[in-house]
């Protein structure tokens, strides 16, 4: 059995009911008919989060609520960080560290929807109130009794706090699920009975958006299955609009159909969402196993790669961190920049022009206005840049070789749609020698797995500025598939402390 999804599961929503174990009336339909692909599920809610990232986000949270009461019943014990004794802190120093083992072990962060709410709330109590008994024992036993009262009084309070914020995470968490808030938004591509046990089982637990179901043998797949309606063909699930909006597309075919599936892969790898192939599901115990773990297996991946919740999570930190530092430290440069563009030329200050972000969702984003006013150039890039350009104006010929003109889009990167470090986002219709870029290379949307970036691995090693041959945007693509493999947070760190001084060395380039 294989199967690719990750730990970043969701909720059908709405709540799907389960599907009888009989065979469903399949109605034909002919080949040459117009499925409804409005009648998609996709849900109207969605909060940035997984089921893997609020995971992640408690072991944080409980470790800094323990910190929080040991720091305080030390305060009010007398002590000091500063000035205290290893003897005066070290009981109150290892109450996170006794919890946090402790939670771990009884794995009170799987907020699965097949585990009972008592069941959990158990788990969490034994997990965070076993470690913390014996340390308040081994306390007593080591310290008099004066001095051991606070680290003692600490370790209750944590355990009551920690168990009320699980209990809060929980509801929150189910609630979530079921209503699709945090749910990976999942189209499968082929009407099969594999596909029929997936829908089943999720229907149980809801950890799935199953938007619909593809598929290019249309008089031969009923018109649903369970609450998946047929959307369409393949071919109708390259070009929908929405397609930005899927997180993952399942292949389910039998074990078998080596050449269909060989088809159908070789057609999805183009796009930038994950594509992973079930082979079967035969075995599976809802009961003891949930479908995110189950689809924890990064052999079913045929495009993509799991994702790294702890990677985002703290990528995103980064980039808030940083953009903000930076926002209000150019604030008044950019107020002068701002009024200088407006005497220069007439139009706006700021150019938001339509391009690709993640998973090839359309932005706008921010730059200062360098050339003159042009409403259309923001819908859709007309021609790239080039030298002498007689659209770019006096201060925006300045702006553009400092890069100056990228700075506003920290707030692009603050709204979450950009990230500081990411393959730079291309305008939506860009081309080079006559082609659309996304033809000149079969991988250029993988390109897009990622958050785009103000600054980035291409433009440090030298691809800069406009890509007008296509040996230029094979390059560019081939610099950022690099980035988007080995992608970490000391290379984001390298490539941004490299970003001024390549920028310096690279005037002559053409912007």
């Amino acid at each position: 059995m294989q199967i690719g999804l990750d730990n970043k599961t969701g909720a059908q929503t709405p709540a799907a009911e389960s599907t009888s174990p009989t065979k469903p009336q399949h109605i034909p339909i002919p080949a040459n008919d117009t499925v409804n692909i409005g009648s998609a599920r996709l849900p109207a809610k969605r909060i940035p989060l997984s089921a893997s990232g609020l995971r992640t986000l408690m072991k944080w949270v409980d470790v800094l609520i323990a910190c929080a009461v040991s720091w305080y019943f030390l305060a009010l014990s007398g002590g000091n960080l500063l000035s205290s004794t290893v003897y005066q802190i070290l009981p109150f120093a290892l109450i996170p560290l006794a919890m946090s083992w402790g939670l771990r072990l009884a794995s009170a962060y799987e907020f699965s929807l097949n585990k009972g709410i008592l069941d959990h709330m158990l788990s969490n109590a034994n997990g965070a109130g076993l470690p913390l008994v014996g340390l308040g024992v081994l306390t007593y036993l080591m310290y008099p009794e004066e001095a051991a009262t606070w680290p003692v009084v600490a370790m209750v309070v944590t355990w009551l706090v920690i168990n009320s914020v699980h209990a809060h995470a929980l509801a929150f968490s189910r609630h979530s699920l079921r209503a699709g808030w945090m749910s990976e938004n999942v189209v499968i591509v082929g009407a099969t009975p594999n596909a029929r046990r997936l829908i089943e089982r999720n229907g149980a637990t809801n950890e799935l958006n199953i938007v619909g179901i593809f598929d290019d043998r249309l008089s031969r797949a009923p018109t649903s299955i369970g609450r998946a309606p047929l959307l369409g063909r393949l071919d109708d699930l390259l070009t929908w609009e929405r397609l930005p909006e899927i997180d993952r597309i399942v292949v389910t075919v039998t074990s078998d159909a080596r050449d269909r599936v060989k088809t159908l892969v070789d057609r999805l790898r183009i796009l930038p969402q994950r594509v992973v192939l079930l082979l079967d599901l035969e075995g599976f115990d809802p009961e003891s196993e949930s479908l995110a773990k189950i689809a924890h297996s990064p052999a079913a991946y045929v495009s993509g790669s799991p994702r790294d919740t702890r990677r985002a999570m703290s990528k995103r930190v980064f980039d808030l961190v940083m953009a903000s530092l930076l926002l209000v430290g150019l604030t008044p440069f950019m107020l002068l920049l701002a009024l200088i563009i407006k005497l220069d030329s007439p139009g706006p200050v700021f150019f938001r022009q339509r391009r690709h972000g993640f998973n090839n969702q359309i932005i706008r984003v921010w730059k200062f206005r360098s050339m003159r006013d042009d409403p259309g150039a923001a819908e859709r890039m007309q021609r790239q840049t080039e030298a002498d350009d007689p659209r770019i104006t006096r201060i925006g010929s300045f702006i553009r070789q400092s890069s100056l003109d990228e700075v506003p889009q920290l707030i692009n990167v603050l709204k979450g749609e950009m990230s500081l470090v990411g393959p730079r986002p291309h305008a939506v219709g860009m081309t080079a020698q006559e082609q659309s870029v996304n033809s000149i290379v079969g991988d250029y949307a993988h390109r897009h797995r990622v958050k785009p970036g103000i600054t980035g691995w291409a433009q440090i090693n030298g691809s800069r500025g406009p890509v007008h041959t296509t040996e230029l945007v094979r390059g560019r693509v081939r610099l950022d598939m690099e980035y988007v493999n080995r992608s970490s947070f000391w290379l984001d760190c390298y490539i941004v402390l490299m970003t001024l001084p390549r920028l310096l060395g690279d005037a002559h380039r053409i912007r």
